[in-house]
């Protein structure tokens, strides 16, 4: 005879109740499409702005003044050459960064670390580095690595907490000189899934996160961070579908972060006609040769 165990293990303190509770089958594969859906896995390769028509990131901290970037990303998801799967490039254009090229090598062992090569105008060198930790920041942002580009469904555990009406707009930074997009309240009182995720590494920077994601195209607009029960940190995710016939289809308009524990700020936002996918573009963009091309 079998005896479930669970129930006890719980009760003496050996097995967390939420460890238990975020094992939901349901709530996993909509985890792994929020995940396809960030990473465009429904076209072949996707540009955010050009030399001329880069898109923007503005840092803000809670006191000082702010800073902004200019940059464009280029993601290859069918690179495919030898054990690389997809290649995702990033060229700063302004600011401190100016010339800094970062290109990220996806490999097709699913369990490998990323590989980043970044070029240094300055040294006019290539410097290599492995798999930053996911709680890094990017760029000087609130965002992190884990957001952009590290995270996994399988680094956290998954609870579907049902579905809400989500009653706000999305954050947006409230300063005309910047010229960003306006908060976007298209999802604005429509039904939504609330997914709660627990990450399995203990004693991390947050304790679970909670992301509205909507019911069709699971396009997440919101997460929202916590640690010790308390509120931490907020990404809003301006969602706009590419027309595919698979509603995973998407891309972003603009990102909103605020760190609530400092009231740092961040966006990244892009003009619409600058965002284009499923470009006969060479493989040759996704090369060092690319990187070396770039100067001050």
């Amino acid at each position: 005879m079998k005896l479930n165990l669970l129930p006890s293990l719980v009760l003496l303190g050996l097995l967390p109740l939420k460890a238990v509770l975020a094992d939901d089958p349901q709530a996993r594969d909509i985890a792994r499409d929020v995940y396809f859906v960030n990473h465009f896995f429904a076209v072949d390769n996707i540009s955010y702005g050009s030399k001329r028509h880069p898109m923007q990131l503005f840092n803000q901290p809670s006191r000082g003044k702010g800073r902004g970037h200019k940059l464009e990303r280029h993601l290859n998801n069918r690179y495919d050459k030898g054990d690389i799967k997809a290649r995702d490039l990033v060229i700063f254009r302004s600011g401190q960064l100016r010339s800094t090229g970062i290109l990220v090598d996806i490999y097709k062992d699913a369990g490998r670390p990323l590989s980043f090569a970044i070029w240094l105008p300055a040294l006019r060198k290539i410097r290599r580095h492995s798999e930053p930790d996911q709680a890094d920041i990017w760029g000087g942002s609130v965002f992190t690595y884990g957001d952009i580009y590290l995270r996994k469904p399988s680094d956290e555990r998954h609870e579907l907490l049902g579905r809400v009406e989500f009653s706000q707009c999305l954050g947006s930074l409230d300063d005309s000189r910047l010229q960003a997009p306006d908060p976007w309240c298209g999802i604005k009182g429509k039904e939504v899934l609330k997914l709660r995720s627990y990450p399995r590494k203990s004693g991390w920077w947050y304790d679970w996160r909670d992301q509205y994601i909507d019911p069709e195209s699971h396009a997440d607009y919101r997460s929202e961070y916590f640690k010790d029960g308390r509120k931490i940190k907020i990404i809003d995710k301006a969602w706009k579908s590419m027309g595919l016939a698979d509603p995973r289809g998407q891309y972003w308009r603009y990102w909103y972060g605020i760190n609530l524990r400092t009231g740092a700020r961040g966006m990244a936002w892009v003009a619409e006609d600058q965002v284009r996918w499923n470009q006969k573009v060479k493989n040759s963009l996704w090369s060092l040769a690319t990187l070396r091309k770039l100067s001050r």
